[in-house]
């Protein structure tokens, strides 16, 4: 059995300069918790495979494609491959979600 405690994982670096924490890296699928502060947001990025957001605490602006939406806690968003998104925290508390990434991408996310 493995247990992540993600609050000792290390802060991964990445292009969007924000606490991102990769908790799970697989064969199959990665899995990474972001956190915004409160005014913090992801840049709009393409990832190369299908993405789910499961919101852990929060609430923040999701953009997919052409369609934006606000959600909190214990929501799902579905993000198909290759369509820009990006999340946003318009508000005045923290914000956290888990990205699950499936199948495990070969190739990098694209900052638009």
């Amino acid at each position: 059995m493995k247990i992540v405690d993600v609050s000792k994982e290390p802060i991964s670096e990445t292009p969007h300069r924000v606490d991102a924490r990769k908790i799970y890296d697989t064969e199959h699928a990665t899995a990474v918790v972001i956190t915004l502060a409160p005014g913090e947001s992801l840049k709009k990025h393409i990832t190369p495979v299908d993405v789910f957001f499961y919101v852990l605490e929060g609430t923040g602006v999701v953009e997919i494609g052409d369609e934006r939406a606000e959600v909190g806690k214990d929501h799902l968003v579905d993000s198909p491959a290759k369509i820009p998104h990006r999340w946003i925290n318009e508000s005045d508390q923290t914000f956290r979600v888990l990205v699950v990434k499936v199948p495990r991408p070969t190739t990098g996310t694209r900052l638009l």
